[in-house]
């Protein structure tokens, strides 16, 4: 998968379609994605320790990573993800980076 956590991105389609978030966890086995503030669904959850009201709780439910695209921090703007390779004209040096197919730019990894 291209996305990682802490990626911003950008919802393609659905409810949420158009809206912006953070990329809270990532499901890879499943090809799916939980993105803040995106996909809310309600929980009945019964009383225990931590929780001895219970009641019903909103919180985010995953959706397939086919429906978001990364942000692009140069432009702003969403963008496709490709891999390359860092050299540093040193022996060995080598890494593979994620870059922007739009700009260029090198996405960092911020997990």
């Amino acid at each position: 998968m291209r996305v990682k956590k802490n990626d911003q991105v950008l919802v393609l389609s659905g409810e949420y379609k158009g809206k912006q978030g953070k990329i809270l966890k990532v499901f890879p086995e499943r090809q799916r994605v939980i993105v803040e503030g995106v996909n809310f669904v309600s929980r009945h959850m019964r009383p225990s320790q931590t929780m001895p009201q219970g009641g019903i709780v909103k919180k985010e439910a995953p959706i397939h990573v086919s429906n978001v695209m990364v942000i692009d921090p140069k432009t702003n703007a969403p963008t496709r993800i490709r891999y390359g390779f860092l050299d540093n004209n040193e022996k060995m040096s080598h890494r593979k980076v994620r870059y922007s197919k739009k700009s260029g730019e090198i996405i960092p990894d911020q997990s």
